[in-house]
């Protein structure tokens, strides 16, 4: 009777776990991540467009949700979040994104045509955004 158990938990130990890769590398919440950064950017730069900010937080705690699902934990995540060469990673993809698409320096409109084509598009980026 007592073998039977513990060749069940043998052969549960055998069993290979897939092995998650680094949240760095999860394009999912990497994309939301450097959307929610665009948005961010276009909102504090141009003057006629707002964050949606109660969304915005409603839309974090979901990307949370989801990274918990895929087995990550909560010091995983925190780690993550609070890692400065991972946020700076963000940042710089988040910066091409609108330098591409014509952001310039200095010039608010630029980032303000940027947002309202996100928000036209109804894109990631524009469901953070609001035009006032």
């Amino acid at each position: 009777m007592k073998l039977l158990p513990l060749a069940l938990a043998g052969a549960l130990l055998a069993t290979p776990v897939a092995a998650l890769e680094p949240l760095s590398k999860e394009k999912y919440i990497n994309d939301r991540l450097i959307a929610a950064r665009i948005a961010d950017r276009i909102r504090r730069t141009c003057p006629t467009i707002d964050g949606r900010i109660l969304y915005a937080y409603g839309e974090a705690r979901k990307l949370q949700g989801y990274a918990r699902k895929q087995g990550y934990s909560k010091a995983q995540i925190d780690a993550f979040l609070d890692s400065k060469p991972d946020k700076k990673r963000i940042y710089a993809v988040a910066e091409d994104y609108l330098t591409r698409r014509g952001a310039k320096s200095g010039d608010a409109q630029s980032f303000c045509a940027i947002g309202r084509q996100e928000i036209a598009n109804k894109s990631i980026i524009g469901s953070l955004l609001v035009a006032k």
